[in-house]
Parts: C-alpha cells; sequence; structure tokens
C-alpha cells in the first residue's frame, strides 16, 4: 500500500468516525432533552412506551429505504461484476438476520 491511498483510508476512516461520533453526540443530546422534558426517567420510559407505535412506523419507513437503496446497489454491482452474486447473497442475509434479531429484541423488551 503506497502513501496516497494509506491517506485515503485513513481518510475515510476519521469520516466514519467522526459521523459515529456526531451521531452519539446527538442521540445522548435527545435523551437528555427528553428526560428533561418528561420532568425525569420514568416520565421519559413512559413517554417512549406510549408511542411505540410511532417508533416502529419510524423504523419500518427506514427499513424500506434501506431496501430500496440496497437494490439499487445490488444491480450496479452485478453490472459490473457478475461474481458478486454469493458475496452480495451472504450479506443480505445477514442483514436480514441482524434486523429480525434487533425487531424480536425489541419485541421481547430485552
Amino acid at each position: 500500500m503506497n502513501w496516497i491511498e494509506f491517506h485515503r483510508r485513513g481518510r475515510r476512516l476519521g469520516l466514519a468516525l467522526l459521523w459515529t461520533l456526531l451521531l452519539l453526540t446527538a442521540t445522548v443530546a435527545a435523551n437528555l432533552v427528553g428526560i428533561h422534558q418528561a420532568s425525569g426517567i420514568e416520565g421519559w420510559q413512559q413517554w417512549l412506551t406510549a408511542h411505540t407505535g410511532h417508533f416502529l412506523a419510524w423504523r419500518l419507513f427506514l427499513y424500506a429505504g434501506t431496501a430500496w437503496g440496497w437494490i439499487w446497489m445490488r444491480r450496479r454491482v452485478l453490472a459490473r461484476e457478475p461474481g458478486a452474486r454469493q458475496r452480495l447473497l451472504r450479506a443480505e442475509i445477514a442483514a436480514v438476520v441482524a434486523v429480525a434479531a434487533l425487531e424480536i429484541s425489541q419485541m421481547t423488551g430485552g
């Protein structure tokens, strides 16, 4: 790996870490504001429980958007690299299992 490739990868990693830090900060801030607005953690938990259906709808929209983007990307990858079908299938199976595990854990409260 030459210096230019190393620099590009380092820059991508840095941007990914920055975005992760920004999203984590926004998540913590949203929870702190919610706790303050709900007059405590108990009120915040009650509000979250009362709006479970809204959060489910939000996640379903996110999953639909992600699936649409995946299908778009999959067509492009297969057009460029026909041998990638098996790798994409493994990634799709892993993604479906991960989403199913997440949603099942949400339904069981764990």
